[in-house]
């Protein structure tokens, strides 16, 4: 049923919901919630906790001031609560706050509480009167990921009539698997996971639907082991000069894990069979010096070798340094770049050279798999953060050779434990070694009344020349309230850092040329200061940023917040990472404490899959090396290892699925459009 049809529901609207790939309304009743809201009735400040979202009631007391700083202006006054104490509260671009609050009224305030000195303080908390509020209390409103023009409330109408419209009874999970496992049936679990009845409700319907994820994902892998049987070499290589002479002449030397990884790329390449590889290293292990070590033996045999970045600034990082490598070591490589950004007439000539074998390297982002691509001799396929495409992408690049060679590349480091499950019997790659020469990041986790320190800081930094990164989880106000956004952050930055600091902001929401334009400005250190969501942890390089603070740092993984850590320490100076907690819980901070104990990826993660629980529904998505639509392989490694079980079960009672017990679940599976990794593309 196209998602038109829907009462409410124009032209316009079905174009903004086209944005989010949601064309119907089954599309729509599979489009979940990002995270909710739970209302919760109205506390007294002496009962309240510190450094978390809460709704407190009272009245305005004195006078509304407004000042202007740099061309922000800030809103402060007083509030009276109904426990007599006193709630200082302040806003950013509110000045109308002035005449439209009225002192004799009665509001709830709901923000993130936090005391300064002694004073109860909230900063653009939301108001509500306190009949609004009460329809709201003890129930948990879903907030779906949004576009420009379609709003959270929008979307939830219309999921609400599709819900009702859309047949959610056909359930393809066997009664047996169901029944053993007490999972909702699968309507009550699409019904729960946007409407949930209470917490509990959710944390059910969540692991019905994330099981089914990764039991389709499980089964989809283990059925393609016989397409992933060793294929026969169509490039045959032979040792070649060339590498032994680079690596010779390099001004560093490898690690012994990037020399063991060589080699083993190396013993592919020469093999009789096609090379299906990944390489997983921390950030800063060397990845792609052989990347470029493979392309040149690629090339040094007579082939084609093509790298597809997953932003284009990473592509053009790629292609300078391919570049500068070609002239400095007089490399038989003939690199080009394709990128959205490439002009038409520059496109053209481009697209010649990569036919006639002309160009034998090419550089690039998703413009490498367009149809007017035409290779010459394309023998080898390499993906760089191989979890920021999906499976069609992939494939695309990989069919556009006869079943090349294909190494993978990804800094996301996952413990053994579930790389066995994920990748099966994959040929793995682990670089656990980093250069020497490498500074180790200082790191700190604090609390948000060390602010004030971590503002002076980064002036310091900046007076001697050096950039800095602020990483917040939302986009923009609204969004969640107790959490940081880029939109406030940049505003307050300008409003309490030395006016000579340039800062910018950057985040998905944003037109990829104005991504890309940021992006370059702070590479040529036209910024100073660069506010962003997650946006950034992958795909830009600066060696001249030394400061790193993340803004309620306890609503990520560990695993991701090392690798946003993994944007400083690039150069030759010392640099930090300031993990701010907006929650001074013991728990939360001895957690965010791990990321002191060790600059290692994989132990990160390890403990990161030790500590997050099935109940921890409300954080910021994990970044993974598989992006499943609900499930994170940390969060949920239990549920993936009992998907794991009852999948090799239901192969080795029926290998096929066949059989009327299977039969929906089979027929489920051959139209399961699911983006994770198509191992034929590994």
């Amino acid at each position: 049923m196209d998602i038109i049809e829907l009462k409410g529901i124009g032209e316009k609207t079905a174009a903004l919901f086209q944005k989010l790939h949601i064309s119907t309304a089954e599309e729509l009743v599979r489009y979940y919630p990002r995270d909710y809201e739970y209302f919760s009735a109205p506390c007294s400040l002496n009962e309240a906790d510190t450094g978390t979202l809460v709704a407190v009631s009272g009245m305005v007391r004195g006078n509304i001031a407004t000042r202007h700083v740099r061309g922000l202006s800030i809103t402060s006054f007083e509030v009276i609560c109904t426990d007599g104490n006193i709630l200082h509260m302040t806003y950013f671009n509110m000045p109308y706050l002035k005449n439209s609050l009225k002192r004799e009224l009665r509001y709830i305030f709901r923000g993130n509480l936090q005391m300064k000195g002694s004073r109860y303080v909230m900063e653009q908390a939301k108001m509500y009167k306190p009949e609004e509020y009460l329809a709201m209390t003890d129930r948990m409103l879903p907030r779906y990921p949004t576009t420009k023009g379609l709003s959270s409330n929008t979307i939830t109408k219309a999921v609400r009539q599709a819900i009702r419209i859309v047949d959610l009874t056909e359930d393809y999970l066997p009664d047996k698997i169901r029944k053993a496992n007490h999972f909702y049936t699968y309507e009550q679990a699409v019904t729960q996971m946007h409407f949930p009845d209470d917490k509990e409700s959710l944390i059910k319907a969540r692991e019905r639907l994330v099981f089914d994820e990764f039991l389709l994902f499980i089964l989809m892998i283990r059925r393609m082991k016989e397409v992933n049987q060793e294929i026969s070499n169509n490039y045959p290589m032979i040792q070649v000069a060339d590498t032994a002479r680079l690596l010779e002449a390099l001004p560093y030397r490898l690690t012994g894990a990037q020399l063991r990884v060589w080699q083993e790329i190396q013993d592919d390449l020469l093999s009789e069979h096609t090379m299906n590889r990944l390489i997983q290293g921390d950030v800063g292990s060397g990845k792609t010096i052989l990347a470029f070590l493979s392309l040149l033996m690629c090339v040094a045999n007579g082939y084609q070798g093509a790298m597809m970045a997953p932003t284009e600034v990473l592509a053009v990082q790629h292609y300078e340094s391919l570049l500068q490598m070609q002239k400095q070591y007089h490399l038989p490589i003939r690199p080009v770049l394709l990128t959205g950004a490439t002009s038409a007439k520059e496109r053209r000539t481009i697209y010649a050279q990569i036919e006639s074998g002309e160009a034998n390297v090419i550089l690039g982002t998703h413009a490498l798999i367009q149809d007017k691509v035409i290779y010459h001799r394309l023998a080898l396929v390499i993906t760089d953060e191989q979890h920021r495409f999906g499976v069609r992408q992939r494939e695309s690049l990989a069919q556009k050779g006869n079943t090349v060679h294909v190494l993978v590349m990804s800094a996301t480091p996952i413990p053994r434990t579930l790389a066995i499950i994920l990748y099966g019997d994959l040929h793995i790659s682990v670089l656990d070694e980093l250069p020497a020469d490498r500074l180790p990041i200082k790191n700190c986790v604090v609390d948000t009344s060390y602010r004030e320190t971590a503002y002076r800081f980064i002036e310091k930094e900046v007076s001697a020349g050096r950039q800095v990164y602020v990483i917040c989880p939302m986009v923009e106000e609204g969004e969640t309230e107790e959490l940081e956004n880029v939109v406030s952050c940049t505003a307050k930055l300008k409003g309490v850092l030395n006016p000579s600091i340039q800062i910018a902001s950057l985040h998905g929401k944003m037109k990829a040329a104005e991504k890309n334009r940021i992006m370059e400005a702070f590479s040529s250190h036209k910024i100073d200061v660069l506010v962003s969501t997650t946006v950034i942890e992958v795909g830009i390089n600066v060696p001249n940023a030394t400061v790193m603070m993340v803004e309620n740092a306890e609503r990520f993984g560990l695993a991701q917040l090392h690798q946003l850590r993994g944007r400083v320490g690039r150069g030759d100076a010392q640099s930090y990472c300031i993990f701010m907690s907006s929650s001074n819980k013991p728990d939360t901070m001895a957690r965010l404490k791990i990321l002191n104990e060790s600059n290692d990826g994989f132990y990160i993660a390890s403990q990161d899959l030790k500590l997050r629980g099935p109940g921890d529904l409300f954080g910021i998505r994990q970044s993974g090396a598989l992006c499943f639509t609900l499930g994170d392989i940390y969060q949920d490694a239990r549920i993936l290892q009992d998907a794991v079980k009852w999948a090799d079960e239901i192969l080795q009672q029926s290998p096929e699925l066949a059989g009327e017990e299977y039969a929906l679940l089979r027929k489920h599976l051959e139209q399961a459009s699911i983006n994770e990794v198509d191992f034929r593309t590994i």
